[in-house]
């Protein structure tokens, strides 16, 4: 079979089966589904192992080529006319948040397995090489910080430092990882970092910007900064009802006053402030705190905006300390970023081709294309999501925008491998 000299990308999104891709959807999560109708599929778990295993009989049935890496990365291969030329990649990741929902990383992957069914059942090959990969951990539910698997691939860290990752019982990274891949002996493993020609990720916007708009299709501009930080606050525990006010060295008061003094600094146009994890101890009704530890996520579109709020994280905690001392620790940092004008071009162009409306759009969250976007031209496509509700149980979609968005991104793919 040989490739038409003009590719018809109406022809191939025409093959782009909404049932088809819905039905992979709701299958998919019903593996490590919640009584609210969410999912929890923390990495690697016995549910996201029973995940893969689904992919790979997809991806078996469909003729596709199965693979893995040292960070137990999956790729699946749709071979090309061209197969010595670096492979196009879509994808995305299968972990959630421990009350996610069903599209959050999943509706990436699944939209590659239709695409590619699509382009099977049109006839169309594709010159170089399609893939699908399924990033490990980008939720960093379980093991934190997230983005495992796309930082590991690209270098952006090293395997010295996930694996000594331990989760909230003590198990290490490197042990849930040799787990995982004991559970597939079968399935070959590929270099880290192997050459890419370009990296596109459809994604669920998890924001109301599409919605609002009514417009299905988000050819995504770049990614916002975020600064993370863990915080550690160390008192005295103590009576409740014995030790004089004055005397007390109470953590989570000075904890308190940190956090405020933050709220206040950071509101600034478009900076997002949030304070998720907060631990207390002893936590114990009568006793004075005694420990805290909690979470600081800073995240803006202009970098220089964010590195000087961030600088500022380290002072304010010093500076509201009260009788207490306190350890701030930056454990990720990521710059702002613009996606390659070329790559965004051919995402609108092909939706214009196909005749479907689309709008450029930042990304408010982070995603593994961050980590692609220093290995290889990357870029991302929105579908809308109700009510903009994402790592949430509720989240939900309507079919009939993922399934334009996987005819656009079935039809960038299709020009950008030709």
């Amino acid at each position: 079979m040989s490739a038409p000299k003009e590719i018809s990308l109406k022809k191939i999104a025409n093959h782009v089966d909404e049932k088809r891709l819905w039905g992979r959807l709701m299958d998919l999560g019903k593996i490590g589904a919640t009584k609210n109708d969410g999912v929890c599929r923390l990495a690697l778990t016995d549910e996201e192992i029973k995940a893969r295993q689904l992919l790979i009989d997809w991806a078996k049935a469909m003729g596709l080529s199965v693979y893995t890496d040292a960070i137990s990365n999956l790729f699946f291969r749709y071979e090309g006319l061209k197969n010595d030329e670096a492979p196009v990649v879509t994808g995305s990741h299968i972990d959630s948040q421990p009350t996610g929902g069903k599209f959050d990383g999943a509706f990436g992957v699944v939209a590659g397995f239709e695409v590619i069914a699509a382009m099977q059942d049109s006839g169309f090959r594709p010159q170089a090489p399609l893939e699908i990969a399924v990033w490990l951990n980008e939720e960093g539910s379980r093991f934190s910080p997230g983005m495992m698997g796309s930082e590991a691939f690209t270098s952006r860290r090293s395997m010295e430092q996930i694996l000594v990752v331990e989760d909230a019982d003590g198990v290490k990274t490197e042990d849930a990882l040799a787990q995982t891949l004991a559970s597939f002996p079968d399935i070959k493993q590929r270099p880290l970092g192997f050459p890419i020609k370009t990296f596109i990720e459809a994604h669920i916007e998890q924001g109301p910007i599409l919605e609002a708009h009514a417009v299905s299709v988000g050819v995504v501009t770049g990614i916002q900064g975020s600064r993370r930080y863990r915080v550690k606050v160390v008192g005295e525990d103590g009576h409740a009802g014995t030790l004089p006010t004055p005397q007390r060295k109470d953590a989570l008061f000075a904890a308190i006053e940190m956090i405020r003094a933050m709220r206040h600094k950071f509101d600034v146009e478009d900076m997002k402030y949030t304070v998720g994890l907060f631990e207390v101890s002893p936590n114990v009704p009568s006793v004075i705190p005694s420990t805290t530890f909690f979470s600081i996520d800073l995240r803006h579109p202009d970098w220089q905006t964010l590195k000087d709020m961030g600088d500022l994280v380290m002072t304010i905690c010093e500076q509201n300390k009260g009788p207490c001392t306190v350890t701030v620790t930056e454990i990720a940092t990521s710059e702002s970023l613009e996606f390659p004008s070329e790559i965004r071009e051919c995402i609108s162009a092909a939706a214009d081709e196909i005749g479907i409306a689309n709008m450029p759009i930042l990304s408010m969250a982070g995603h593994d294309a961050r980590q692609l976007h220093y290995h290889c031209p990357t870029g991302m496509i929105f579908s809308p999501c109700d009510g903009g509700i994402s790592h949430n149980e509720m989240e939900n979609c309507n079919p009939s925008d993922l399934a334009e968005v996987t005819c656009v991104l079935a039809g960038a793919l299709a020009k950008l491998s030709g």
